[in-house]
Formats: C-alpha cells, structure tokens, sequence
C-alpha cells in the first residue's frame, strides 16, 4: 500500500489480512481499524483514519464477528456535527441471516445524522438506473437502503463492467465529487474517491409511497406466477409468512413507480 497524500480516510476491502500481516500494515500519521476474516482465507475490511480526526469504532449489536463490517465514528467540529463510517465486504455468497444481521446494524447507524457506507457489496444484478434487482437478496438490498431513506452515489463500473463498489449516505450533498478508476496492489477492482463535506449542506428526508394508479398490473401478475413459491419456500418454516411479504413487496415495487410524498429539511453549520 502506498500513502495518499490528502486524503483523511483510507478504506479497504477483501484485505485477506490475518496476524502474519501485524507488522506492515501499520500507516504513518493513520490510525488502523481492521476486521480480519476469522474462519477461512481472503476477506476482511480495513480503514484508515488520519491521527488528527478524533474517532471510535462503534458497536451496533449481536452477531458482529460473521459480518465483514467496521463502523467508526467521526468527531467532528462542534458546530458541524459527527459522521459515521462504515466499511463493508459482502461475499457474493453470504447467507440471508447474515444480510438480516447487517440491516439491524445498518438501521441503528442510520439514525445518526451523517452516515457515509462504502464497500463492496457483491450485488451485480442491481441496475441503480431503475432501482431494480433480479435476485431476491440483491431486492432485499434495495428494499433495506429505501427503508433507511440512503441514497448511493456511484455511477461508474468499478469492476470489469459491473458496478459492485458502492458509496451510500442518508445526508444529501453529503458526499461529492466521486471519482473511480485506477487500482490499489493487485486488486482488480477500480478505487473509488470522492470527499465528504461537513457545513452547508442539507439534510433531506424523503418518504416515496408506490402509485398503483401506474402500476403495471400485468408485470405483477406476471411476476406472481413466474415465482417458484415451492422452492422459495422449502425449508423455512414459520418463516413463510415473511418470505412471502419479502417477495411479494419486491414485486410490487418493480410494479408500480414511487412518487415522492413527503420533503422536508434543514441547514447545517
């Protein structure tokens, strides 16, 4: 790794760090948060923290150590406020429960008023055009970011074609002037930069409800029928009745368009 000049946070994923790595991934003038993997080879998440910024990482509940997840918070200025950071790797193949495991971690930090989450999130079949997924985690995804009012902030592909690297903040104008390319080591992945800014922004709360007098009633009864429920449902239980909502939702929100309801907000510093 090689030192940035300029920057104040240095965020990492898939370090595949373990204790042989103690000695060299030390930065002068940063200080280190790292998540290694703990069972098997490859992961991990890394962050970086110039000395000057006054910082601690936080702890957001039960079942930590199987998500590849850093949170820190960021002091800041007293009349500008804190922002929490979070550094996450997503395997592509990380189980439901896990995912659930990070959305009650991402729900609790969303309630700060500046939060900025980067990583790799391993969700290719997204398209952020139309906010849409083919895949149900990758539905779930969206649905979770909706549900904490988030909004994600890089356009550009940053690995062989497709968009896997995202930045999210629940704060518009929160983050700017994103940029991707290049690449850090060997990693075949495109850094992504961009600069968090602190006074003058807006903060911005939006409530999007579904208009089912636009909704493409047809899409949705398509999409009911084309749903393998017995599949989809094989092995879960008394969790039935939520997978069926969790679906079901999913294909009303590709159904019918959202309209903004509500907008309402205030200025900072």
């Amino acid at each position: 790794m090689c030192r940035s000049p300029g920057h104040d946070l240095l965020a990492i994923t898939e370090a595949w760090w373990d204790s042989s790595y103690d000695w060299h991934a030390a930065l002068d003038g940063y200080r280190l948060f790292r998540k290694d993997r703990q069972t098997t080879r490859g992961g991990g998440v890394a962050l970086y923290v110039r000395e000057q910024l006054e910082c601690i990482e936080l702890c957001l509940g039960a079942d930590e150590e199987q998500i590849e997840s850093l949170w820190v918070r960021i002091r800041e200025q007293p009349h500008m406020g804190d922002v929490i950071v979070d550094v996450y790797y997503r395997p592509p193949d990380q189980e439901e429960e896990v995912d659930e495991a990070f959305y009650k971690q991402l729900q609790a930090a969303s309630q700060s008023q500046a939060l900025v989450l980067m990583g790799d999130l391993n969700h290719p079949d997204i398209s952020w055009q139309h906010h849409t997924a083919r895949h149900m985690q990758s539905r779930r995804f969206l649905e979770s970011i909706d549900d904490n009012f988030l909004m994600q902030v890089v356009e550009e592909p940053t690995r062989k074609g497709t968009l896997l690297d995202l930045v999210l903040t629940n704060k518009e104008g929160q983050v700017d002037d994103v940029k991707v390319g290049g690449s850090l080591g060997c990693s075949d992945h495109e850094m992504v930069e961009f600069r968090i800014l602190h006074g003058g922004s807006r903060t911005i709360s939006r409530i999007k409800i579904l208009d089912f007098r636009r909704a493409n009633f047809g899409l949705f009864k398509e999409l009911l029928g084309g749903m393998p429920w017995v599949q989809a449902l094989e092995g879960r239980g008394s969790k039935r009745a939520g997978c069926c909502l969790n679906v079901t939702s999913s294909m009303l929100r590709i159904s019918a368009p959202r309209n903004l309801e509500k907008e309402a907000g205030d200025q900072h510093g």
